[in-house]
């Protein structure tokens, strides 16, 4: 589904991706302090393991587009939400990431209540456990043309049908409108099923 995605909008199907394990957190702090000004390039630190990503245009498409569809659904269903984009979340020495999109609900908080990623090629090693190390209730993954959601339980992610924060919220539409070629498109058709 990706890759016919990417061929009708005219978008390279991979991300760089480089992993690292054994890395210092002094070491890591160095390695992101020379990526400081340089675009495109994202570096995700997890218990021992450097992960520095490539952002490419078809990530940027369909996590903007992501935020679109979620920004239209909160005003139609009137739920108060606080974006937190994709700032670092840190705890010193442990992990340092940032979700392509993260929200928080009802009111404003120090941790996400939702973080979302987009990945155009294979996952990350430490795709869950940034995650888990920040106590995130819910995170989802747009992996491979679909979504993937998963829920905080007892320490440990379960893979879920259905978001537990938004219930309501037809998922197979979010995903088809994100396969659309056509951005209007996609608005006008999730707009037309919300």
């Amino acid at each position: 589904m990706t890759q016919a995605l990417e061929s009708s909008i005219g978008l390279p199907e991979e991300e760089q991706r480089f992993y690292r394990r054994g890395v210092s957190w002094e070491r890591f702090q160095a390695i992101q302090n020379s990526f400081e000004h340089l675009p495109g390039v994202r570096l995700f630190y997890c218990e021992g393991v450097l992960e520095i990503v490539g952002i490419g245009k078809a990530h940027e498409l369909i996590s903007g587009l992501i935020a679109g569809l979620l920004i239209i659904y909160f005003e139609i269903k009137e739920i108060e939400f606080f974006p937190s984009g994709s700032f670092n979340q840190v705890i010193p020495g442990v992990v340092d990431y940032q979700a392509d999109l993260s929200y928080c609900f009802e009111t404003d908080k120090p941790r996400p209540d939702l973080c979302i990623e987009v990945v155009i090629t294979s996952g990350s090693p430490i795709k869950l456990q940034k995650y888990k190390l920040m106590q995130v209730p819910e995170v989802w993954f747009w992996e491979d043309g679909t979504l993937e959601v998963y829920c905080l339980r007892e320490q440990e992610y379960e893979k879920v049908v259905q978001s537990e924060l938004l219930p309501d919220l037809d998922l197979s539409l979010l995903n088809r409108c994100l396969l659309l070629s056509s951005p209007l498109e996609a608005i006008r058709e999730f707009r037309r099923g919300v």
